[in-house]
């Protein structure tokens, strides 16, 4: 249910900002704001509070937001408190965040590789992505993990390339699994 409420939100978070041409304005703001909820257990405690009254949520949230975030991102905080979304808050932004991503053409990719890159692989890596894929910018993100051995593993949204070593022998194992010696 709270994917279905992430979804509805964002889209119609997402719509607004297409249709005010303030895609970049929102979509910094909303990281920001993302920051500051998952930052902040004590505003994210009263907002989900079940004993204060929504009103006074709204109260709240207008004197900390007030000023700071453009009109569209106050009324739609006010609408989902309204609407008694707030836990769904953060799940709401990163679906947001991650329309905008895919509206703005850049690519999230998650490299695991078994020793530290340096800054020139990293560059040869993002540039043969680049050419090869629709994205026209790309958030990297980098994690070494030694139980690959060698190789990489590259992963954008729900496709992975593995051509880890780890990976390979693993295959080599389960093929000479299946061999029956006679």
């Amino acid at each position: 249910m709270a994917k279905l409420a992430a979804k509805v939100y964002g889209d119609a978070l997402f719509e607004t900002a297409v249709e005010k041409q303030k895609v970049d304005e929102l979509f910094d703001e909303v990281q920001q704001l993302r920051q500051v909820f998952s930052e902040n257990e004590e505003l994210m405690h009263l907002l989900t509070h079940p004993k204060i009254v929504k009103e006074e949520k709204i109260s709240v949230i207008e004197k900390v937001f007030h000023g700071r975030i453009c009109d569209e991102l106050m009324g739609f905080l006010t609408i989902i408190v309204d609407k008694g979304r707030q836990k769904e808050i953060l799940q709401i932004f990163d679906y947001f965040i991650g329309e905008v991503k895919q509206y703005k053409k850049i690519g999230v990719v998650y490299v695991k590789s078994a020793v530290a890159l340096n800054d020139g692989q990293k560059a040869r890596i993002e540039e043969k992505l680049l050419k090869t894929t629709a994205f026209v910018k790309l958030e990297m993100h980098y994690q070494v993990d030694e139980k690959l051995i060698g190789g990489l593993v590259i992963r954008i949204g729900d496709r992975v390339v593995d051509s880890s070593i780890q990976t390979k022998l693993e295959e080599m194992k389960r093929e000479l699994m299946k061999l029956q010696l006679a």
